[in-house]
């Protein structure tokens, strides 16, 4: 665990594996920490050297005050990278990591060499969808949607699982300040246009029973970008990495070796 202090904004990151191991960079979602992707990392390839994160207002990092634009997000991710050193990295990016990763790629093509596009989209719901939830959150908090929450992010199976209460937890004691915060990126995010001009590769990951961003966006989203692939993972929500991470680990391991980077 360690805090880059990078002016406006001070990162809380972790990075695990050799520094010699070839780089990953892992975005995690609204209103969830870097330990989103713990599930997945034993089951990972011996040897990468894994970067993780807390973006703004998120985890342990430090919460300015909103709200926030994507461009913030996506150069609190440069100017991370630039500051360890990673550089042609894959970088995994899930839901709102998943925008971060479509912007950075349009603007320094040389951090990274491939990338996942999990659970996300070129665009994500609308502008009065992220309006309503910014005031909801203002006027009652996150716990006032916590439930609703749950219900997007989780297949039917999971929601009976007493590991729900872990990911509940993890959402709601989060800053509402800093969740609303990328609430108002995500609103003001369309990739659609600059998304289509990418030529790296990349992978999309869907759940099927994902309420936030459907399989459907997904797939138009990956399509965006010639040569790409697209897994659907079954019985799994918004978070396929929680619910799958087996299966999860293995397309991105799939992946890791098809473009050479593993």
């Amino acid at each position: 665990m360690h805090m880059a202090d990078l002016g406006d904004v001070r990162l809380h990151y972790r990075i695990d594996g050799p520094k010699d191991g070839a780089p990953v960079v892992f975005a995690n979602s609204l209103g969830t920490d870097l330990r989103l992707w713990d599930p997945i990392l034993p089951l990972l390839p011996a040897g990468l050297r894994i970067l993780r994160y807390d973006k703004r207002g998120h985890g342990l990092s430090s919460c300015p005050s909103g709200p926030y634009a994507m461009g913030a997000l996506v150069g609190d991710a440069e100017r991370l990278m630039d500051h360890l050193g990673f550089k042609d990295a894959l970088f995994v990016g899930l839901s709102i990591g998943g925008l971060i990763a479509q912007g950075l790629a349009v603007k320094r093509l040389d951090l990274m060499r491939a990338m996942v596009l999990s659970n996300t989209g070129a665009k994500i719901g609308t502008k009065d969808l992220w309006a309503e939830r910014i005031a909801n959150v203002e006027a009652g908090g996150i716990e006032s949607m916590a439930d609703a929450t749950m219900e997007r992010w989780f297949s039917k199976d999971f929601l009976a699982h007493v590991d729900l209460e872990l990911w509940r937890n993890m959402l709601t004691r989060q800053p509402d300040a800093g969740y609303a915060g990328c609430c108002a990126a995500i609103s003001g995010s369309d990739f659609f246009t600059t998304t289509a001009t990418l030529r790296l590769p990349t992978l999309g990951i869907a759940g099927s029973e994902d309420g936030a961003t459907p399989p459907d966006l997904m797939r138009e989203t990956t399509g965006l970008i010639p040569g790409s692939q697209f897994h659907l993972i079954r019985r799994a929500g918004h978070l396929p990495c929680v619910e799958k991470p087996q299966e999860y680990a293995q397309v991105i391991t799939d992946f890791m070796r098809s473009v050479g980077h593993i």
